[in-house]
């Protein structure tokens, strides 16, 4: 049967699901491409070589039975498909729609390699889990015995809700805290509704709570409470913030009205596709409509705002970025999903000044050029002597991606130890804190990451957390 169903790569074409028109869906926050049908989620299923070692999931930080799930979906069996999908991830309609599958699993498809185009995979992980919330296949979170013991989060973003998931499984009260008026951290307001629709995000959330998972929304510690008031509530605390401190952009000007920070922008534009009240986009303050608008940046949050500035009605978006296409962080099929609905990328170009009076009106720039590789192998750009450039400019946004916030002053805590670079320090092996029960996981840890690390390292917290509130329950009745 797998051998008859399998290895169709060569009279298979690849095919990803039809994209709608670009005219039509700059004019909607809708996700741009529908998922496949069945007959055609299994026919690209089966272009899988089932090759004996499986890149995809080597390259995915998961490490998904992607192979095996494929060879389920490509022989119908979509209800044990989705189950061996979920069994590695707490999100896989999510990561099917927001991981850069490019740089991972199918980026190192084997096919890939051979010419044929690689396996569809993030489209088809979407495909089968989608197909089992609309089948009722998505079980309730199953709950553990009850331990008697309780854990706090600080953040509900994807490492945090993950967490959340894993250790009330294995029985333990849990309690979320996040600043946001909803959970789901960038999942909900960071990410635009044409990547990843609310109600997807939405849905997760809601199954975490009726599995009894308590979220303390609009509560931000440093304010509501201290971290060691966490502490003394709570046998163990994980840190999960995620990292929102924009990094700045050393240009003159940077103080003029109308340069606002990518997230604002991007809060604000979720919150109204929420039904929020949002002065300062009802105002024009971080509203694209009508405006010239310039992007600072090349990664994945650039190309958010860019593409949310021509949904919004934007005169022109043009992105500057300092390297060249080959060179930038982002998607490349984000690029081209921008560059399809009007965005004009100015590629080797740093911004010199925001001009203007009290508001900006315009950007000057320097052309830039590749020079000699930094330390980490990448040439480092080097401005172009005499070749400045000026845009006209309403709107700036600055999208040069997130540094962490300084948890120790933000959280009442100077024990708190973090990296040169403001990371929280975890020790490698138990991923605590220097604050003994305190640990710390996802992005707030690495630095600014992906969805997916976040969940894979939510993954392991939570099993260095459950053994060490084990071992603490253990002394504790020894003790007794």
């Amino acid at each position: 049967m797998a051998e008859e169903t399998m290895l169709q790569f060569v009279g298979t074409g690849q095919a990803y699901p039809a994209k709608r028109d670009a005219e039509l869906r700059a004019e909607d926050f809708a996700e741009i491409a529908e998922r496949y049908a069945v007959t055609q989620g299994e026919e690209q299923a089966g272009r899988c070589s089932q090759c004996g070692v499986p890149y995809c999931a080597v390259h995915c930080p998961l490490n998904n039975h992607i192979p095996d799930w494929l060879r389920l979906t490509a022989e119908g069996r979509l209800r044990e498909a989705y189950e061996l999908s979920n069994s590695t991830s707490t999100m896989p309609e999510i990561c099917g729609r927001i991981c850069p599958q490019d740089r991972l699993c199918e980026g190192n498809c084997v096919i890939e390699f051979s010419g044929h185009g690689a396996v569809t995979i993030g489209s088809v992980e979407k495909f089968i889990t989608d197909t089992a919330w609309d089948n009722g296949w998505v079980e309730p979170v199953i709950v553990g015995p009850a331990r008697g013991q309780s854990v706090g989060i600080v953040g509900a973003g994807p490492a945090g809700l993950s967490a959340a998931e894993y250790l009330r499984m294995l029985g333990y009260d849990v309690h979320v805290y996040d600043r946001h008026d909803r959970a789901g951290g960038l999942l909900t307001y960071g990410i635009p509704g044409f990547k990843l629709e609310k109600p997807v995000v939405m849905r997760r959330v809601d199954r975490l709570a009726a599995a009894g998972i308590v979220f303390h929304q609009g509560f931000e510690v440093g304010r509501d409470a201290s971290l060691d008031d966490l502490r003394a509530r709570h046998d163990a605390v994980l840190i999960a913030t995620g990292v929102y401190k924009a990094r700045a952009i050393n240009a003159a000007g940077i103080e003029r009205g109308g340069v606002v920070e990518a997230l604002d922008y991007l809060i604000a534009s979720n919150r109204k596709g929420f039904g929020d009240a949002v002065p300062a986009f009802d105002d024009g303050q971080l509203n694209a409509a009508g405006k010239h608008v310039v992007v600072i940046g090349g990664g994945d949050t650039a190309m958010d705002c860019v593409r949310t500035a021509v949904r919004q009605g934007a005169a022109s978006v043009k992105c500057l970025y300092r390297r060249d296409r080959a060179n930038m962080p982002g998607s490349q099929r984000e690029v081209g999903n921008a560059e399809e609905e009007g965005v004009e990328f100015v590629w080797l170009s740093a911004p010199l000044a925001f001009e203007g009076d009290a508001q900006v009106a315009q950007v000057r720039a320097s052309r830039m050029r590749l020079g000699a590789p930094d330390a980490g192998g990448r040439r480092t750009p080097e401005p172009e002597p005499g070749s400045e450039l000026v845009l006209a400019a309403d709107l700036v946004i600055k999208a040069l991606g997130f540094d962490p916030e300084q948890l120790p002053v933000l959280f009442g805590a100077p024990g708190l130890g973090v990296t040169r670079w403001g990371t929280v320090r975890t020790d490698a092996k138990t991923m605590m804190t220097s604050m003994e029960g305190v640990f710390a996981a996802g992005d707030i840890v690495r630095g600014a990451s992906l969805v997916v690390w976040a969940i894979r390292d939510a993954r392991d917290v939570s099993e260095r957390m459950h053994a060490w509130l084990k071992a603490k329950a253990l002394a504790e009745r020894k003790a007794a």
